[in-house]
């Protein structure tokens, strides 16, 4: 057979990060069960206190708990223990309407795809269920990151993912908490994979539900970790970037000296001297790190494309 298999023949599993969310989990594994009843439902619970492992264990789904708080430590453990062909990632708050999520699974395995991220609409039910603070600092950071890493995202942070087996069995989870969904984005783009964009209904939470995310703490955590994979994932750039900007500083710093000694055979401001030629050595070591941790970077993107391609795709998986 050398068609793509039956979608519904693939082992699908469905990985619900959870904290204190009793109030809507039943919900959503009810409608991930008329979506899509063939799923393995998974609801991994981050040290909740309000019983939702327990709601969860009512509704027939597995629940593992995750002992370290933050949602980057549940992904960690969720690609780790559930073994899978495709894994549909959502947050356990009720906010993502899962109704479509047979046709992209389909489109997954159509296309041959890694990753599908839900672009979020708001049902304008209520004001603050995409507050515009969020909005912005949404379109802000994912610009950052199309600048820096490429691609063409709207919404990075989304919590509404379908992946495939060898993007979950490749990908190396650093991040602990929020900052989750922009390592997620950032290992697609860095390793080229084939993903795609769609539009997802993003409704307003269970009445009683309280959001965990707060707009400027996760915001500045979510910045952070750009900044440290762009230093990480682009040394090159960024170390040249720096070293550009030391030797610009130096250049300006030395124009006057350079003259007046030109002119007199003088050096007049000696410490100044002393202080463009440091920034000019410093530009200089700056460059050849950002050369040298280049190099690195190679290597490991290397490693990390080696392993990646040692995954079957999900279109050959179950096929003869």
């Amino acid at each position: 057979m050398t068609g793509s298999p039956d979608p519904r023949a693939l082992r699908v599993a469905a990985v619900i990060p959870c904290f204190n969310e009793a109030l809507s989990i039943a919900q959503v594994v009810d409608e991930f069960r008329a979506a899509l009843p063939e799923a393995e439902i998974h609801v991994f619970d981050n040290n909740s206190t309000d019983g939702t492992a327990e709601v969860a264990r009512a509704t027939g789904a597995t629940v593992t708990h995750v002992a370290l708080r933050g949602k980057g430590n549940v992904a960690r453990r969720m690609f780790a223990d559930v073994e899978a062909d495709v894994y549909v990632m959502v947050d356990g708050d009720a906010t993502y309407d899962v109704r479509d999520i047979r046709q992209h699974i389909d489109l997954l395995v159509r296309d041959n795809l890694d990753m599908i991220v839900g672009s979020r609409i708001d049902d304008g039910a209520d004001a603050q269920t995409y507050r515009r603070g969020h909005r912005f600092g949404n379109r802000l950071l994912t610009g950052a990151v199309a600048s820096l890493f490429g691609g063409r995202l709207t919404d990075m942070l989304s919590g509404y993912r379908v992946f495939s087996r060898r993007y979950a069995k490749s990908f190396p989870a650093v991040s602990e908490g929020f900052e989750i969904e922009t390592e997620l984005t950032v290992h697609a783009l860095e390793l080229r994979m084939p993903f795609a964009e769609v539009p997802v209904l993003y409704r307003s939470r269970p009445e009683g539900s309280e959001s965990k995310l707060s707009t400027y703490r996760d915001g500045w955590r979510i910045l952070k970790t750009i900044c440290k994979l762009f230093v990480s994932e682009r040394p090159l750039l960024f170390f040249s970037s720096v070293a550009g900007v030391l030797a610009l500083l130096s250049v300006i710093l030395a124009e006057p000296l350079l003259t007046t000694y030109l002119r007199t055979g003088l050096v007049p401001r000696l410490p100044t001297a002393v202080f463009v030629t440091g920034t000019m050595l410093v530009a200089m070591l700056a460059f050849v790190c950002g050369v040298v941790l280049h190099t690195v970077t190679i290597g490991r993107q290397e490693a990390k494309r080696l392993r990646y391609l040692a995954i079957p795709g999900v279109r050959h998986r179950g096929s003869p």
